[in-house]
């Protein structure tokens, strides 16, 4: 079982950044692609942002130039840096991991609130 650990949500006003960070316990990290979803009140889930193991990276449209999906292996964390917020960038975020093995059934961070508000 791995175990995916999620930090850095909160309230930011328009404009702000905002770091997320999401760590996984385990053996299985290096090998396995990242992501992030949100999902915001009365919306369906939307994915964010994926990084693969050899760090290809991917965004939703809607957050290119403004997010940034990074890992660092050696702390088996991975990152989201989200700068110049929207109010609807507000949603819970969560992170994943995508081991190969699993054939798609991903393991899934508790999720951490970003509320974009002044």
């Amino acid at each position: 079982q791995v175990q995916l650990v999620e930090s850095g949500g909160g309230l930011v006003q328009p404009g702000g950044s905002l770091r997320l960070s999401c760590a996984a316990a385990g053996n299985i990290f290096r090998i396995s692609a990242m992501g992030w979803y949100r999902q915001a009140p009365g919306k369906q889930r939307e994915l964010v942002a994926t990084i693969t193991k050899t760090d290809i990276t991917n965004y939703v449209d809607s957050v290119k130039g403004r997010f940034t999906i990074s890992r660092d292996n050696a702390k088996n964390t991975v990152y989201l840096q989200m700068n110049s917020l929207e109010p609807e960038d507000t949603a819970v975020y969560y992170c994943f991991l995508d081991y190969p093995l699993r054939g798609g059934n991903y393991y899934w961070g508790q999720g951490t609130q970003v509320t974009v508000s002044s």
